[in-house]
């Protein structure tokens, strides 16, 4: 169920946001609302995070202001007009310029773990890249490597792809600009984690670009839900895998998901430990960064 929020029609609803246009036709700017939904090998789950939606707006806006420059780097522009949000989705909106979205989701990865590791166990390399060999899960890789990937369509999956196939895309000189901003903005945003005491082992970005050609960032920033952090002194010292690369997002409601449910048909609700195990985890991570 949409809100209604005066002065803005809903447009559309993803899996855990919905998306405003201004009443008046104004189509230069949208309203992004967080809802608190959370989603999980492609199902959106009941019940919701509750929380969820102000906890992570919080976390991106904190980030777009860090990366604006407060960190002390130099100021990426992004998508954000500033404006103060209605009333109504105080806290877990954000009023975006309308930008022409890039189809190409910008992972970057500084450490070797999930859909990586099992790649790199085959094969030696992760989304094509050669590694050296001996690395073992959970392992901080030489140098952070960029593995974009293609926004499918709603309803697909997305696909890994290669650079070279980035620049069929978008063209060669938006392409480099894709990947150097996404390793230049990991490299900062790293940096900002690891003197919290946090590693931030891979995120994703998107990037659009407005009435003059500008590439801006997009979307949410450096969340739980488009990154995974992990605590640097369980990293460290941590007997197992699982311990040392516990993350702080929704892997808690992965795995009882994973050992509750085969995939068929519709999820089983989410238990009240669960739900609060995950809005406590969500909290810790934006207490830590943000403290």
């Amino acid at each position: 169920m949409t809100l209604e929020i005066p002065g803005w029609k809903h447009v559309y609803s993803g899996k855990v946001r919905d998306l405003y246009a201004p009443a008046d036709g104004d189509d230069s700017r949208m309203l992004v609302v967080a809802s608190d939904r959370v989603s999980a090998f492609d199902h959106v789950l009941s019940p919701g995070i509750p929380g969820k939606g102000e906890l992570l707006t919080t976390l991106s806006l904190w980030w777009f202001d860090q990366l604006s420059g407060a960190d002390g780097g130099e100021a990426i522009p992004n998508h954000l007009t500033g404006e103060p949000v209605p009333d109504v989705v105080a806290g877990r909106a954000m009023i975006v310029r309308a930008l022409d979205m890039l189809p190409v989701e910008c992972v970057v990865r500084g450490y070797l773990t999930g859909s990586g590791w099992v790649e790199y166990q085959e094969s030696g390399t992760v989304c094509g890249i050669p590694l050296p060999g001996g690395l073992q899960d959970g392992d901080r890789l030489p140098e952070p490597i960029y593995t974009p990937a293609w926004k499918a369509p709603m309803g697909e999956h997305d696909e890994n792809i290669s650079f070279e196939r980035t620049v069929e895309l978008v063209g060669a000189e938006r392409a480099a600009e894709l990947r150097d901003r996404s390793l230049e903005i990991y490299r900062r945003a790293a940096a900002t984690a690891e003197a919290r005491g946090l590693i931030l082992a891979d995120t994703k970005f998107e990037f659009g670009t407005d009435e003059d050609g500008v590439l801006r960032l997009a979307d949410e920033v450096l969340t739980s839900d488009s990154s995974r952090y992990w605590d640097a002194a369980a990293w460290q010292n941590g007997a197992s895998p699982k311990e040392r690369m516990a993350s702080f997002d929704k892997q808690i409601v992965r795995d009882w998901l994973a050992a509750n449910w085969d995939k068929q048909g519709t999820p089983p609700e989410l238990p009240a430990e669960i739900v609060e195990r995950t809005v406590a985890r969500y909290r810790e991570l934006l207490d830590l960064l943000t403290a």
